[in-house]
C-alpha cells in the first residue's frame, strides 16, 4: 500500500497530504449519459449542490437518473488536500468525501426532492463507513451553496431523524457544512456504472421513507 490508511479518524491540516496546485489529468468534455458539460460555468438559472453517502460510483448514478438533473460528476470534498489522488483519499489522509457534485434545473426538481434522494440512498447512522465500505471518506455528508440549502437540510436531517429513530435506527452522522472546494476525481471515475453497468456499487438505503418539503424539523 502506498499509504498507511486512517480509517476511524479525520486528519488534522497538519497532517493531511499536501496534494498538488493542478489536477494531474483532463477531466473529460460532456456526461455520458446526459451529454451535457461537466465542468462549469453552467448555464444560468441551474443550481449546484453537492451530496457524499458512500461510494461515489453509484451514488452518480441516483443522481443521474433523476429528471431535472443537467449533469453529475463525482469528486473529493470536505478535507484539506488539494488536487488529491484516488489513493491519496482512500489512504484516510486528505479528509475528503467521495462526492458527487448535482448540477439541476430548479423549476424540474426541487433541492428537496435531492435531499430526499440522498437520504433515503444510504443508511447516514453508519459514521465512517457505508455497509462494507469502510474508511473515512465513506461519510456522510452535504455541502451547501447558500444559506437557504443549510437550513433546508438541517431541516430535513432533523424531519428524518425523528422517523429513522421511530424505526430503530441510531443518530444521523451526516456532516452538513458550506461547501469548500470541490476536488474533481479521475476521469474513470466520471458516470463509471455507465461505462461499466456490471461495476460495483455499494449504494443502499434504510427502507426508511423521509418526508419532503419539511419546513421544520417537526413538519
Amino acid at each position: 500500500m502506498l499509504f498507511s490508511r486512517h480509517e476511524t479518524r479525520l486528519p488534522t491540516p497538519d497532517e493531511a497530504l499536501k496534494g498538488r496546485p493542478e489536477p494531474e489529468f483532463r477531466l473529460p468534455g460532456r456526461h455520458t449519459v446526459l451529454g451535457n458539460p461537466l465542468a462549469g460555468p453552467y448555464p444560468e438559472g441551474l443550481v449546484v449542490a453537492d451530496f457524499a453517502l458512500g461510494c461515489f460510483w453509484g451514488a452518480e448514478r441516483k443522481f443521474w437518473q433523476t429528471p431535472g438533473v443537467w449533469t453529475t460528476l463525482v469528486g473529493y470534498q470536505g478535507g484539506h488536500t488539494p488536487n488529491p489522488a484516488y489513493e491519496e483519499v482512500c489512504s484516510g489522509l486528505t479528509g475528503h468525501t467521495e462526492a458527487v457534485r448535482v448540477v439541476f434545473d430548479p423549476s424540474a426538481v426541487s433541492y428537496e426532492s435531492l435531499l430526499k434522494l440522498f437520504w433515503e440512498s444510504h443508511d447516514p447512522t453508519q459514521g465512517f463507513r457505508q455497509g462494507n465500505d469502510r474508511g473515512t471518506q465513506y461519510r456522510s455528508a452535504i455541502y451547501t451553496h447558500s444559506p437557504a440549502h443549510q437550513s433546508t437540510a438541517e431541516a430535513s436531517r432533523d424531519a428524518y431523524q425523528s422517523v429513522l429513530r421511530s424505526s430503530g435506527y441510531g443518530a444521523i452522522t451526516t456532516e452538513i457544512l458550506p461547501a469548500g472546494p470541490f476536488y474533481a476525481a479521475e476521469p474513470y471515475h466520471q458516470q463509471y456504472l455507465d461505462k461499466n453497468p456490471t461495476g460495483y456499487c455499494g449504494i443502499g438505503g434504510t427502507g426508511v421513507s423521509c418526508p419532503v418539503g419539511v419546513a421544520k424539523a417537526d413538519g
